[in-house]
């Protein structure tokens, strides 16, 4: 069953209210009327939102002009269609400039106001499909990198096609920069309400009070500096997609709120009285354990049901990695364009290095590496570069400090440590070069000498040589004495 248009009919004649009353619920309209503009601004105050408004212009107190200027301060999405007696041109062009989408001559046939409400509906969709566009082309980029060359993100990007038609919550987990963002672009970009708007709250950025007016809106003199009406962004979000980003970071008391407004598929304003209607979907995010959160009472485990109709885990870029290639290639074009550099291929010692990088910032430390390697045009820096930071995680990584007797002092204490790094780099680096010596000679910056030297000096061998090692000495171990020395 269709949902009746909501018409809100503003003027001082009874006998005018009546008539268009009569005339326009005989067309299946919803009509309300008022008498004052300051009727019209106090309903509109309350969080009433009618799909037109018809405005006379000449009323005592408080004109059309100026209620209109009321009106278009405190909403200008507003449908506004003026009626007045006379057809000044001036009153005319001031009414268009200050938001009136139509301006009607008393008397008026009733096909003029069918016609100026249907330009009124056709300028909204055109303006609607404007900004869709613009998103669409914001967000294209983002839809790009998901670049499904995993066994993984295929399946991803899979459940995406099958799940955006159906308009239900869904719950996306991963570390922070996996993309989880980019996979709720693409559920809104896939899905029935790709025409409407796609707005994102990070509720982790702004504490729980805050993020409750961000969320849902207040009335003038709700709280200290609330001096006029704002809009939520479930109001800015309705018929559309709203992404909770961080989700978890929420307050349990603001939770409690957002589970009713799921079930309810209402909410009021801080400070406000009356009930709105929200027709919203929902897509949240999290980079937390969310059953550890569960369990320790941070996140409500009601919402959280209620939130993950359908789930989507996003793995980290390390479990991904034939993905970094693509990536970097697709990074590499926007930011060459972007800042008119020359698309410089990376060498082929790059590309390995960044393959065995783990990544921990994920796609977005990925993207941020690539911009620097656009900008700064040096093959050989972004190598090294990559190679201090895996030194780094080394360093930082958890290991087992080894035992030192007390009479040692500070500058051997220094001095094992510094050995114990260099050795740890030294030996991931030929893991990743797969024991070419040369080519990690290369990345670590060293002469092929030195890197010989310091392989005898902390006893690294190669997988082969310690096989054929072990190999040798089980032989000798489990042969006759005597079949050893007759060879």
């Amino acid at each position: 069953m269709a949902v009746k248009e909501k018409i809100l009919v503003v003027d001082d004649e009874p006998s005018i209210r009546k008539y268009l009353q009569t005339l326009l619920e005989v067309d299946g309209f919803d009509v309300e009327t008022v008498s004052s503009g300051k009727e019209a601004l106090g309903k509109i105050s309350a969080g009433e939102r009618p799909d037109f408004i018809i405005l006379d212009v000449l009323m005592p107190e408080m004109n059309g002009l100026d209620t209109l200027k009321e009106l278009m301060q405190l909403d200008r999405s507003l449908n506004v269609i003026m009626l007045s007696c006379s057809n000044e041109v001036g009153t005319v062009v001031e009414a268009i400039r200050i938001g009136a989408h139509d301006y009607l001559t008393k008397p008026f046939e009733k096909a003029e106001l069918d016609a100026a409400m249907l330009k009124s509906r056709q300028k909204n969709q055109l303006t609607r499909e404007n900004q869709a566009l613009r998103d669409y082309c914001d967000q294209v980029t983002e839809d790009l990198s998901f670049l499904a060359a995993s066994p993984q993100m295929v399946r991803i990007r899979q459940q995406i096609l099958q799940i955006a038609p159906v308009d239900v919550p869904v719950f996306i987990c991963g570390e922070s920069g996996v993309g989880k963002e980019v996979v709720s672009r693409m559920i809104h970009l896939r899905s029935k309400r790709r025409n409407q708007a796609f707005v994102k709250v990070n509720c982790a950025a702004l504490p729980g009070e805050l993020l409750e007016s961000e969320l849902f809106g207040f009335e003038q003199g709700a709280f200290t500096g609330a001096v006029r009406a704002k809009p939520g962004k479930f109001e800015l979000a309705n018929k559309g997609t709203i992404f909770l980003d961080e989700i978890a970071e929420m307050s349990t008391h603001l939770q409690a709120k957002l589970l009713h407004v799921l079930q309810d598929h209402q909410y009021s304003r801080l400070g406000g009285r009356h009930m709105m209607e929200t027709d919203v979907r929902v897509l949240a995010a999290t980079n937390v354990d969310v059953q550890e959160a569960m369990k320790t009472g941070r996140f409500r485990e009601d919402l959280y049901y209620r939130l993950s109709v359908l789930s989507i885990l996003v793995p980290p870029l390390r479990e991904r990695t034939a993905e970094i290639p693509l990536l970097i290639h697709h990074f590499l074009e926007k930011y060459s364009e972007k800042f008119g550099k020359p698309a410089i291929e990376p060498s082929k010692h790059l590309l390995d290095a960044a393959l065995n990088y783990p990544w921990p910032g994920n796609l977005r430390e990925l993207e941020n590496f690539v911009k620097r390697y656009v900008i700064l045009e040096d093959d050989e820096g972004s190598l090294r570069e990559l190679i201090e930071m895996s030194s780094a995680r080394l360093r930082t990584s958890p290991r087992q400090e080894p035992a030192l007797p007390r009479q040692q002092g500070l500058k051997a204490l220094v001095r094992g440590l510094k050995d114990e790094a260099e050795m740890e780099a030294i030996a991931d680096t030929l893991e990743k070069t797969r024991w070419c010596r040369k080519d990690a000679a290369k990345m670590l910056g060293i002469s092929y000498k030195a890197l010989l030297y310091k392989m005898r000096q902390f006893n690294l061998d190669s997988p082969r040589t310690r096989r054929s090692a072990s190999v040798a000495a089980a032989i000798e171990e489990t042969a006759p004495v005597g079949a050893i020395r007759n060879q």
